[in-house]
Parts: structure tokens; C-alpha cells; sequence
């Protein structure tokens, strides 16, 4: 079975992109990198990236009136190198409808929190405002509005006492890192499926079988 040509988008370090490189150099991985791609000409994961011998494209938005000429050269960029999925990891801009739904269940992101709570920014240091007890992070395929489509895969942290935004997002962030590569693996293996909106994961190991990951307690 071939690997399915994924590429990431980044606007800065890649964190959550070095995770997915390092998960698909792994025999057996159904995604294969074939492109990272930024937004910004000083995004440095595309120095780590080019280090694991991964093409790179640098389409800086600065050069384009509106949004919509940004995201066709985005397209043509995507097209050329024959990508089928893409990841978005870190990618700081707002994509329109049109580009979104071009790849609609092809096109997935990481959020910082357990959506729906906590869609958009400051998402670590609204979550201790409101004063939760547990918080974490979520996979899901994109939709047109911020931060809305069917959840992939979710992982949770309980809040403790004495907790800043910073090591609050240190502990999410290494959730992060574990379910984007889960994740990555049920959509590029098609073990995933949408009904209705909603995710169905089909011929997961039933220790797998939970959205929430891993379980609190």
C-alpha cells in the first residue's frame, strides 16, 4: 500500500511538526512527508526539516494583496508536489472557506484545548481563568469557522494547583506530540470515517477506542 503524500504547514519552530517527521520515519507509517511548507521566510522548522532531507517551500503572505491569492499559490505550491493531506502545525493564518473546503476531510489541525472550549488564542491562560480542572488538546479535520470540525482524537491533563500558562501548556504540548501522530496514522490508513459530522474510527484496537487520550485518573 503506498504512503499517503502528507505535507505540514508551519508558521515557526514545527514542534508538532518534528513529531510528525519523527513518527514517519517509522516502517509501516501510512503518511509520508513529502513537503513542509511556511508561510514566514524565518520559520525555523524549516531548518529542522530540510536537516531530515525534507522538501521545504517558503510562500510568504506578505507578497499578496488579499487572502485568496496567498492561498492559490498555497494550492499550486500543494498541487506540484502531489500532496494529498495536509497538517496544520502551528500555521498562523486564517484560511478562507474556499481554500478549506478545496480540502475538505483532507486538511486537519492540533488546538490547544478541548474543543469546543477554547477556540482561538491564549488558550492555556483562559483556561485557569475560567477556572477548569481539566484541560488538553485536540486533533480534528477542519472546517470553515476558527477551530470547528469533527474531532479526531483528544487528550486531557487535569489543572493543578499552582499552575501558570506556561507549565500548563508544557504538559499539553506533550500530549500534543503523542495523539497528532495517532491521529495522522488513523486518517492517512483510513481508519477513520465521518458521519454526520462526526468522527467513527473503524478497526481500532478497542484500547484505542476512546477520544479522550489518556484517560484522567
Amino acid at each position: 500500500m503506498s504512503r499517503v503524500r502528507t505535507a505540514i504547514l508551519i508558521s515557526g519552530r514545527g514542534s508538532n511538526m518534528n513529531a510528525l517527521l519523527a513518527a514517519a520515519e517509522n516502517e509501516g507509517y501510512p503518511a509520508e512527508i513529502a513537503l513542509v511548507l511556511s508561510n514566514r521566510l524565518d520559520a525555523a522548522g524549516l531548518a529542522h526539516a530540510a536537516e531530515r532531507d525534507i522538501q521545504t517551500e517558503i510562500v510568504d503572505h506578505r507578497r499578496f494583496s488579499d487572502r485568496e491569492s496567498f492561498e492559490q499559490e498555497l494550492t499550486d505550491v500543494l498541487r506540484k508536489h502531489e500532496i494529498e493531506l495536509v497538517c496544520l502545525a502551528g500555521f498562523m493564518r486564517l484560511l478562507t472557506d474556499t481554500f478549506v473546503n478545496q480540502w475538505r476531510d483532507n486538511l486537519i489541525n492540533i488546538h490547544p484545548s478541548l474543543l469546543p472550549a477554547f477556540k482561538g488564542v491564549d488558550t492555556h491562560a483562559r483556561a485557569l481563568a475560567a477556572g477548569i480542572r481539566i484541560h488538553g488538546a485536540t486533533v480534528h479535520f477542519v472546517r470553515p469557522s476558527m477551530d470547528e470540525g469533527p474531532i479526531i482524537i483528544q487528550a486531557a491533563v487535569p489543572v493543578l494547583n499552582g499552575d501558570t500558562d506556561q507549565s500548563l501548556a508544557k504538559r499539553v504540548l506533550a500530549l500534543e506530540h503523542t495523539i497528532y501522530p495517532a491521529a495522522l496514522e488513523w486518517v492517512a490508513s483510513r481508519r477513520v470515517r465521518i458521519v454526520g459530522e462526526r468522527v467513527v474510527l473503524n478497526e481500532v484496537p478497542a484500547s484505542e477506542d476512546t477520544l479522550i487520550y489518556p484517560p484522567v485518573g
